[in-house]
């Protein structure tokens, strides 16, 4: 496997710049590393014979019933304007992400 790799450099670095990710050249080639290393233990996984193994429990059309979420919420301590920097419309402004700038830079 190590000498015909699935994932390349260049797929993780098309990916990185898909995802604006700032990566080092050294990261790069971890990341393929790794991701091909999964590849390789989900080849092993997909040639263990599962055809006599009894079905988990809680899984199939007898599984554990779902319960709807219920009960009220739990109030914070503080509301939440007293901590975010900013909030619009109920929701948290976070800044943008500095590799996420960094990538557009590059691009």
């Amino acid at each position: 496997m190590a000498d015909n790799p699935r994932v390349t450099v260049d797929d993780v670095r098309h990916v990185a710049m898909l995802a604006r990710l700032g990566l080092t050249d050294e990261r790069v080639r971890e990341l393929a590393k790794d991701m091909n290393t999964i590849l390789e233990h989900m080849d092993a996984l997909r040639r263990v014979p599962t055809e006599d193994a009894e079905q988990a429990l809680g899984t199939g059309p007898d599984r554990l019933r779902l319960y709807p979420d219920a009960g009220p919420p739990i109030p914070l301590m503080r509301t939440p304007e007293s901590f975010a920097p900013e909030m619009r419309a109920g929701f948290f402004i976070v800044p943008r992400l500095a590799t996420h700038e960094d990538a557009e830079l590059s691009a």
